[in-house]
């Protein structure tokens, strides 16, 4: 344990301003990346792996934000380190988003795939990479630069059966078979790599569940039974006078909206039992292989999810904090068992806190964060007090259909969530206060409090490279 803090406090040393850093002595840590997708902060303690590794066995982000609260602008700021007005990878779908905005911008040429790679990593991405890839610009046999294993779902991710699966340029048909569950199959393969690998390796593994459908595995099927989503303040919210018109006119849920809201939450609970049994599995296969030790294993969703706040039945989206807090558990060397990690942190800072592990060059373009710090217990005298949240309403008229939000600007501080709309609406709500977001105080807040907020969010939004540093720091 004390040869693990002095190697965590040896990067913390040796951190430059850029944020990469390469531990003395040539010894590196194996880093694992699990990404789940659409999963709400508060439910971790349900599943018992991930609780026994992870939760008490590393460090609880408790403020950890998405760039966007949709899938794949989200997974382009983790790849990239950048806020979504900088990579422009604006929604899930083409023309302004997806796989294919991704990919025709050439943005694959630099990731953390590659980085990584650069700095003498084994590279492998599994699961779900980017929305709609390979899309139309690429084929199904296509692998990104950057990555030495590929095991990516080209059709039907989401049934978790009867899809496709591009397994390093070769592309395998997998049916309904109890074996061919895709985050078990996802799972077999996350063991091997681990086994198998020489030190040091970069695993991002991405999970599907609990994306709706979130069919579980046959084996949990008929897990808990009589669970009920969370229904707090702000279920069902009974006074949406002082909202935005979008808000306004949202439907109330009732009873039987409310009896469809707990089904759902069942069945992604169901489906987020194979994720812990995945976690299980590759705990135990670091252990068996003598890796342990020595491997950082990184647990996140992409962004968070409503069930019944804010009259919202399901979905993303939005600038409330079920949409945009989301969780990040981190467990590795020199990491205080059972910690809480309370400053602002963005999805923007997972790829320097990658690198800064690793070792890997980092372009000037990242503009997130080293984490690096804050694992080791000792958070620097200045760290970010602005947190930026960008969304963009699609063109797609599917795509679009999809959500009722307007196009917004949102600045998350340690007190205020501040969101200007494309409609020229406005919310304001003191955290302190108001931490179920109930009581909109733009239109009689103080001006030179919004007037400040406004300046602050400008400020981040004309960001770009490091000067994103800089802007998360005004007050």
């Amino acid at each position: 344990m004390l040869k693990a803090v002095s190697r965590l406090l040896c990067l913390l040393l040796l951190l430059p301003a850029g944020g990469t850093a390469v531990a003395e002595g040539g010894s590196r840590p194996n880093i694992v990346f699990v990404l789940v997708d659409d999963l709400d902060t508060g439910t971790l303690g349900r599943f018992p792996n991930i609780t026994r590794h992870l939760v008490r066995q590393g460090a609880s982000f408790k403020r950890y934000f998405a760039t966007n609260p949709w899938c794949c602008p989200s997974r382009a700021s983790t790849l990239r380190s950048q806020y979504v007005h900088s990579h422009r990878v604006w929604t899930n779908t083409a023309p302004e988003g997806g796989f294919d905005r991704f990919h025709t911008q050439g943005l694959e040429h630099s990731t953390i795939g590659t980085w990584m790679k650069q700095a003498g990593y084994r590279t492998a991405l599994m699961g779900k990479y980017l929305n709609h890839y390979p899309g139309a610009t690429a084929q199904e046999t296509y692998v990104p630069p950057g990555w030495d294993e590929w095991a990516v779902p080209v059709r039907k991710l989401y049934q978790e059966y009867g899809y496709r699966l591009n397994e390093n340029g070769r592309v395998a048909d997998y049916g309904w078979s109890e074996n061919d569950y895709l985050t078990d199959v996802l799972s077999r393969k996350a063991r091997d790599f681990v086994t198998a690998s020489k030190d040091p390796f970069f695993l991002y593994l991405g999970a599907v569940p609990p994306h709706n459908p979130a069919n579980p595995a046959p084996r949990h099927a008929d897990a808990f039974p009589g669970a009920t989503a969370p229904r707090p303040p702000s279920f069902d919210q009974e006074d949406v006078s002082r909202e935005p018109l979008w808000v306004r006119e949202l439907p109330r849920i009732g009873p039987d909206g409310a009896e469809h809201i707990d089904e759902r939450f069942r069945a992604r609970l169901r489906a987020m039992l194979g994720v812990d049994d995945l976690v299980g599995s590759l705990v135990k296969a670091l252990r068996e292989s003598g890796k342990l030790d020595d491997t950082y294993i990184f647990f996140a969703s992409d962004n968070g999810f409503h069930q019944g706040t804010h009259r919202l039945r399901r979905g993303k989206t939005t600038p409330y904090e079920e949409a945009v807090r989301v969780p990040l558990v981190v467990r590795g060397p020199g990491i205080a068992a059972g910690s809480r990690i309370h400053p602002l942190t963005s999805v923007v800072d997972l790829p320097v806190t990658f690198a800064a592990l690793g070792g890997a060059p980092l372009p000037s373009f990242a503009e997130g964060r080293s984490l690096v710090p804050l694992l080791s217990g000792r958070p620097p005298a200045e760290w970010r007090r602005n947190v930026l949240v960008e969304f963009a309403r699609p063109a797609n008229r599917a795509s679009a259909r999809q959500t009722p939000v307007p196009g917004y600007r949102a600045l998350r501080t340690d007190r205020y969530t501040y969101v200007r709309y494309d409609t020229g609406e406005r919310q304001l709500f003191d955290l302190h206060a108001d931490p179920h977001q109930l009581d909109n105080l733009a239109a009689r807040a103080d001006p030179a409090l919004l007037a400040g907020l406004e300046r602050r969010l400008q400020a981040m939004m004309a960001c770009s490279g490091a000067t994103c540093r800089q802007a998360d720091t005004v007050q």
